[in-house]
């Protein structure tokens, strides 16, 4: 069951609080507002848990999907960085609620211009994934593969994929049998040393905005290949662990029939 901080889910509380502000149509109001809101009347709601919930509800915001949202998820619309209206149904266009292939709203859910791009391409009949998601989405299903007990990270309502962190995005945060929180970063083909500092940012804003006192943040990076210089790089850092993944297909002839 999805772990929530007070009887009423998140996603209901941000109705509560568009009620008790008094929202009208076409009135802009910031994220610092509703973080103000929620440390005023639910102070166990972490601020960085905020951002998540607004882009759940907000009906023209492509991280949405990140979030499963549903039909009464449609209360918001976006205006700008951090700023929100009431969704006007009939005025605003229709809500974002499924990835079409080909659609805009796919290319800017699914790309991320802060991450860098080796310029490798999986190549036919090589071992690698064709795009990191199907890479997150296959491991995101299979965490156990990795380690026993390892979980995705789900706290109302918001699961660890694309996990957003500080205006970036966690590929995926997952929770382990002890309770740690562990950042896995991806990558399809050879995994270079400049990932660690993508890794690193993560844990470390992880420890200063989401864990618990004392709770433990692993990092683990996830690719086809280890460079030498990544692994040199990851030698002696605590807490930070390498994993290469390999895929198996077999092909079988099929019998023809007898006709």
């Amino acid at each position: 069951m999805p772990r929530t901080l007070y009887d009423k889910p998140a996603r209901e509380l941000l109705k509560d609080m568009i009620k008790d502000m008094g929202l009208q149509p076409g009135q802009v109001f910031t994220t610092s507002r509703v973080v103000a809101w929620f440390e005023r009347n639910y102070p166990k709601f972490r601020p960085t848990n905020v951002p998540p919930h607004l882009s759940q509800a907000s009906t023209n915001d492509p991280s949405r999907l990140h979030y499963s949202p549903n039909v009464g998820d449609d209360l918001l619309f976006k205006v700008g960085r951090g700023q929100f209206r009431l969704y006007e149904p009939g005025k605003d266009p229709a809500p974002i609620h499924e990835l079409v292939p080909g659609d805009v709203a796919r290319e800017e859910a699914l790309s991320d211009p802060s991450e860098e791009d080796d310029g490798r391409e999986a190549q036919p009949g090589s071992s690698e994934f064709l795009l990191e998601q199907d890479l997150q989405r296959y491991l995101a299903e299979n965490l156990e593969c990795i380690e026993p007990g390892l979980k995705l990270y789900e706290v109302e309502g918001i699961r660890g994929l694309e996990f957003e962190a500080g205006g970036r995005r966690i590929d995926i945060l997952a929770i382990d049998k002890a309770g740690a929180l562990v950042v896995l970063e991806l990558k399809v083909s050879k995994g270079y040393d400049r990932v660690v500092g993508q890794l690193l940012r993560y844990t470390n804003w992880m420890r200063q905005n989401l864990a618990e006192p004392g709770q433990r943040v692993r990092g683990i990076i996830i690719c086809r290949t280890m460079s030498e210089d990544l692994r040199l790089a990851c030698a002696g850092i605590r807490d930070v662990e390498l994993y290469e993944y390999k895929l198996s297909v077999a092909v079988s002839k099929v019998p023809a029939l007898e006709l």
